[in-house]
This record gives structure tokens, C-alpha cells and sequence, in this order.
């Protein structure tokens, strides 16, 4: 899979009750980070190896897109995206607080190994057709996220023309466009997945280690 993936963008406080939750103002434009592609790996009901000494690690479920067509000025995003998939936004949120009061960039915090989990890739059914379908997290059996993208703040469309105009978009790209409310801690040993509708689309195990 990272073979196939150029660029990894990321939309931060895309959900306004996501933003109040963790004490964050609400964004008037989309805030973009990025990870490695170090970062993906892969929710196939195998481990998920996350560092267990630098605090308190928070699962982010969120919709990824998959560029698969040239963007213009014109494009749509049922024009360019080609498929779809659930991914996981882990981050080090001890680190992230500290570095936020420092004003420093996110990377620690937010691009470690195995920091972006994602589901396999299905084909795009349009935009308007994703709004119809819930996504959710389970962490050991619980429902802790509960998604629609109707909810975010700037839309598919708006977010790939703003990533498009200010870094580039093409052919490659991923893009993970915001968590909704419920983010939480991981353990060692919890067992997450990941459900579009009533599906079980990713899934994989906490083993943390350090």
C-alpha cells in the first residue's frame, strides 16, 4: 500500500463538537498537517505497535480519501477520488499539548510509526452517496466514535480545493478529513475496529511497546 501513496494530508478539528471537546476553537479555514507514509500501515486484524512511553496515546476515526485522477481548477471531488477507506489518527496527546503551548510543529505528536492506520480501499460512490452512511469506532466491543460527514465543518469539496491550491493535489495523495466527537485513550491489548454502516472494515490490536 505506502508503494501507491505520495502524500498523506490531514484535517484537523473538521467537527465542531470534536474541536469543544478537547477546548479548541473552531477553525474559519481547514488546518492541514501531514504524515509520513512511514506512518500507514494497514488494519487487517493483525497488531498495531504504537510506542508505550511518551503518554497518552488518542484514537482519531476518520474517512480517508483516495486521489486517483489529475486535479484542475474545474475538478469535482467525484471527479478525482476514486476510492475511499476508514483510517485511525493516532496521537500522542501529552505530546501534542506540549508542543502546541511551544508552538512547534505537529510531527512528534502526530506522524510516529503506525501512526495511520487505514482499512483497504473501496471504490468511491460519490460524495452525496457517503453522506447516507454512518462510520464507527469500537474500541473491545464499545462504540466510542460515531461519524457522518455531514457533520464536518468544511466539506469534501472545499478541502481538496484548499489542499489543492496551497500543496498540490494529485494522483497518490490520501487524504484523512477529520474525527468526529469521542476520541479517547488506548491500552496495550484493546482491540479497535472500524465500521462503515454495519460493516467491519479494519480492525487490529494495541501492542504497545517502549
Amino acid at each position: 500500500m505506502k508503494e501507491t501513496i505520495r502524500n498523506i494530508y490531514c484535517v484537523g478539528r473538521n467537527y465542531r463538537a470534536h474541536a469543544a471537546e478537547l477546548g479548541n476553537d473552531v477553525p474559519d479555514q481547514p488546518m492541514i498537517f501531514t504524515k509520513p507514509t512511514h506512518a500507514l500501515v494497514e488494519l487487517n486484524g493483525g497488531d498495531l505497535t504504537l510506542p508505550g512511553n511518551l503518554g497518552e496515546i488518542h484514537y482519531e476515526a476518520e474517512l480517508v480519501l483516495h486521489i486517483t485522477k489529475p486535479y484542475t481548477l474545474e475538478s469535482s471531488v467525484d471527479d478525482i477520488v476514486g476510492q475511499y477507506a476508514l483510517g485511525i489518527d493516532f496521537t500522542l496527546r501529552d505530546v501534542q499539548n506540549v508542543i502546541k503551548k511551544k508552538g512547534q510543529p505537529w510531527l512528534p505528536a502526530k506522524g510516529f510509526l503506525g501512526s495511520a492506520p487505514i482499512s483497504k480501499f473501496r471504490p468511491f460512490p460519490g460524495a452525496a452517496a457517503l453522506v447516507l452512511t454512518n462510520f464507527q469506532l469500537l474500541q473491545n466491543g464499545n462504540v466510542v466514535q460515531n461519524g457522518n460527514i455531514s457533520n464536518m465543518i468544511f466539506d469534501l469539496q472545499t478541502i481538496v480545493d484548499y489542499i489543492a491550491k496551497h500543496y498540490g493535489l494529485g494522483v497518490g495523495d490520501i487524504i484523512y478529513t477529520g474525527t468526529p466527537e469521542g476520541v479517547g485513550p488506548v491500552h496495550n491489548g484493546d482491540r479497535l475496529e472500524l465500521l462503515w454502516g454495519e460493516e467491519v472494515v479494519g480492525a487490529g490490536t494495541i501492542k504497545t511497546e517502549g
